[in-house]
Parts: structure tokens; C-alpha cells; sequence
């Protein structure tokens, strides 16, 4: 799901994503009997959440980790290398 631009949902991404994490709780939680069409056998299916592939400061967002400042590397958390800028004042990541 890609919501782009001016309607993204920002720091309100959970309300897009709650509907889904209860879908798969219950996926999880209770088995759903599911047909496969290869084996003509019914089994149980399970289901979960992997992984998400985004941007930076998406990763900010889903993960609540602050994706701004000197400490933004979630990796490196308090032994972040960085640096401030002088001419444009943004914080340059040493070691990345």
C-alpha cells in the first residue's frame, strides 16, 4: 500500500495498520481451514507479519524510533557518529 503526497498518513500510519494487525492476530490465534487446490486437501492456515520494506523516515514511523537529529541510527542508537554540518546544518552519519 503506497499512500503518497499530501494524504499520507504520517505519525497516523497505526490507524491504516490496525485493521490489518487484528486480521493476522486472529490468523495466528485461531486457525482458518483452507483449501489447497494441489493437494485437494483441506489444511489449517496460519498467518504473520514478516517484515516491511520502506524509506528512512517511514521506518521512523512504523517503528517509533526518532529518525531525526544527532542519534538517528536506530543500529547504533547512543554511539551514533555524527556530525553537524556547519554551512547547511544538517547532521552528516559517520561509519554508514
Amino acid at each position: 500500500m503506497f499512500i503518497l503526497g499530501l494524504n499520507c498518513p504520517r505519525d497516523a500510519i497505526d490507524t491504516y495498520l490496525q485493521p490489518l494487525i487484528e486480521e493476522l492476530k486472529e490468523l495466528w490465534e485461531v486457525d482458518i481451514e483452507t483449501y489447497d487446490a494441489s493437494t485437494k486437501q483441506n489444511f489449517k492456515l496460519h498467518a504473520s507479519f514478516l517484515w516491511t520494506i520502506n524509506d528512512f523516515p517511514a521506518y521512523g514511523n512504523l517503528s517509533g524510533w526518532s529518525t531525526k537529529g544527532k542519534l538517528a541510527c536506530p543500529c547504533c542508537n547512543k554511539d551514533t557518529a555524527s556530525i553537524r554540518l556547519a554551512n547547511d546544518k544538517e547532521q552528516c552519519f559517520m561509519g554508514h
